[in-house]
This record gives C-alpha cells, sequence and structure tokens, in this order.
C-alpha cells in the first residue's frame, strides 16, 4: 500500500534559511602587516570570495571596475565574486604581485604576510572563501563587487568592532587553538556582513532576493530547496503557500522572472551539475535523487538548460585557496 507523501510546512522566515547555507568551505586566511608605501595587486580568484578586515591603520581597495574605497581601523570589505583588486598606501603606488610576495605558511588555513617600504603600517586579516550549497552560489552572485562595512554604521559597527578586535588579540598572541578561533570568527565576519548589506541595500529588494524575503512566494521557493525530488505541480505549491493557482502563478513569475515549473527545473539542473562536477555519484543516481523517473529524461531536461548532455561535463579542479603561485 502506498501512501501520500506528507505536505512540508513552508518556513517562516525563507531568507534566513538560504542564509543558514552560507557554509564557508575550503577557507584560508592570511594575517597581513603592510607598511606604507605598499600595494598588492590581486589577481582573478574566480569561484571564491575574499575579503579583507582592517583591524588597525587604514588602506586603500580598488577593484578592476575602477570601484574605489578606503577602509580603516574596524571596517571590512567584501569581495563577492573574486575579482582582481588592489590593496595599497595609496591609490598611486604601483602594486606588486600578490604571488611574487614572500608568505609565512602557518598551516594549510593560515598565512602570514609582512610586507612594504617601512611607513606608517596597517594590520589586516584578509580570506579566501568558498560556499558550495547551490543555494549560497545563487545569492552570492546577486551581491554588487564589493560591499563595504563602515565602523561608523550603527549596528554593524558594534558586532563588526568587537569581533575584530577578538581576532586582532588572537592573531597576536596565537595561542593553542588560536587559528581555529580566528578562522571561525572570520567565517561569522562574512556572513554578518551579507546579512547587513541585505538589510540596507535596496538592490537586495528586487528579483530573487525580493522573493525569498516574501512570506508566500518565498515559502514556495525554500520548498523547492529543501525536496527538489518532489513532483512539484503548480497547484501543489499554491496550496502549499495558501494561494490560488492563477494568482500564485502570476505573482511567482512576476517576482522571480520565471514560472514556477521552469525554476524548479533550473534549481535541479544546478544542483545537478554541482553534483556531477563533485564526481561521486553517477548519472542515474543524480537522476534518481533528483526525481527523475528515468536517466534519459534527466539527460534531457539537463541539456535544455545547459545545451550539453549530463555526460558532457568534465570535473573541474577546486579553486585555488593559496596566497602562493
Amino acid at each position: 500500500m502506498s501512501y501520500p507523501t506528507p505536505e512540508l510546512p513552508p518556513p517562516a522566515d525563507p531568507l534566513g534559511e538560504t542564509l543558514h547555507l552560507l557554509r564557508p568551505i575550503g577557507t584560508l586566511y592570511c594575517q597581513g602587516a603592510f607598511s606604507a608605501p605598499f600595494g598588492i595587486a590581486i589577481p582573478d580568484l574566480s569561484g571564491v570570495m575574499t575579503f579583507l578586515v582592517v583591524m588597525s591603520g587604514r588602506c586603500w581597495v580598488e577593484s578592476d571596475d575602477g570601484e574605489r574605497c578606503r577602509v580603516t581601523e574596524g571596517e571590512l570589505v567584501l569581495i563577492p565574486h573574486g575579482r582582481p583588486h588592489v590593496i595599497s598606501s595609496d591609490p598611486s603606488v604601483t602594486p606588486a604581485r600578490l604571488f611574487d610576495l614572500p608568505v609565512e605558511k602557518v598551516s594549510d588555513r593560515y598565512e602570514r604576510m609582512v610586507y612594504g617600504g617601512g611607513g606608517e603600517v596597517v594590520r589586516t586579516m584578509y580570506g579566501v572563501v568558498r560556499f558550495d550549497d547551490v543555494a549560497a552560489q545563487n545569492l552570492i552572485r546577486l551581491l554588487p563587487s564589493i560591499i563595504r562595512i563602515d565602523a561608523g554604521d550603527g549596528d554593524a559597527c558594534g558586532w563588526l568592532n568587537s569581533t575584530v578586535r577578538f581576532i586582532a588579540a588572537e592573531a597576536a598572541a596565537l595561542r593553542p587553538g588560536g587559528e581555529t578561533v580566528i578562522t571561525r570568527l572570520a567565517d561569522i565576519v562574512v556572513i554578518q556582513a551579507i546579512r547587513a548589506w541585505l538589510d540596507r541595500a535596496p538592490e537586495a529588494d528586487q528579483g530573487w532576493l525580493a522573493a525569498l524575503k516574501d512570506r508566500q512566494i518565498g515559502g514556495a521557493l525554500a520548498l523547492v530547496h529543501r525536496a527538489p525530488e518532489r513532483a512539484w505541480s503548480v497547484d501543489a505549491l499554491a496550496r502549499q503557500v495558501g494561494m490560488s493557482r492563477s494568482a500564485f502563478a502570476a505573482r511567482f513569475a512576476d517576482m522571480v522572472g520565471q514560472s514556477p515549473m521552469r525554476y524548479v527545473t533550473w534549481w535541479r539542473m544546478q544542483l545537478a551539475r554541482a553534483r556531477l562536477l563533485e564526481g561521486k555519484q553517477t548519472i542515474s543516481a543524480i537522476a534518481a535523487a533528483l526525481g527523475y523517473e528515468s536517466e534519459a529524461a534527466f539527460g534531457r531536461a539537463f541539456k535544455r538548460v545547459f545545451g550539453l548532455s549530463p555526460g558532457g561535463i568534465r570535473r573541474q579542479p577546486p579553486p585555488t585557496l593559496a596566497l602562493t603561485a
């Protein structure tokens, strides 16, 4: 005897549930002491997120699209897409290439770098972070090229300053277990910075992010994210979030930019691609896990989204998480 699949209750906070998926994987942190004049050119680090926390002193950060900001003690700059950028004591300084500079490798996840001309010193924590979850990656794609958290920005000031002080104290002492404390705190700093941007940026009230904030459409999105293998239909999703079919379909398309069922397929294919690249499951196992009755049906859906078959995806090496060449 078969029984109907029980319904999943929509989450009360779909955006919060997505933020919960922001679990850094493959992180590396570098403690820097840079004396003026100095300039360091960070190359393209596509596939990862980088950030700079100034623990004391001040410096400039400029991205390859020309966006520039001055960062002072207790402030944070996030480079969500790993784009090339320059850290310097003054924008007029000709930067050295990052991979030409010496670095002390304390452990697999923690490094130290000292560089500069001997003048005013800025002490920093620089991080390279990767997020593997598909929902997290989708959120990160929507972030701007640079996010700066200002030390004088009310709510941000309190948590950032206190956390940065704690990181600085641990970095100075580097007691047993200090490396673990530093890396965990830095993970929290990154997630808090993204939350701060979501709370205040006008861009966060558009498209997919706005849809996640919506109680009903966000609830439907979260249901798909939780259980992509289910035989979702417009009727089923509308019923789950307490809307009529027609109103739900229209509102979903307006906020998300595609129909509910097209989104379900798109989401499944994002998960499929990530699992194919990971290389731990067979194509047939991935197809079954995502609710497809046959590998052929899965293959057709995959090719419609990506333009090639699942077998055409080649495993790619993970991003290099090192500040040495």
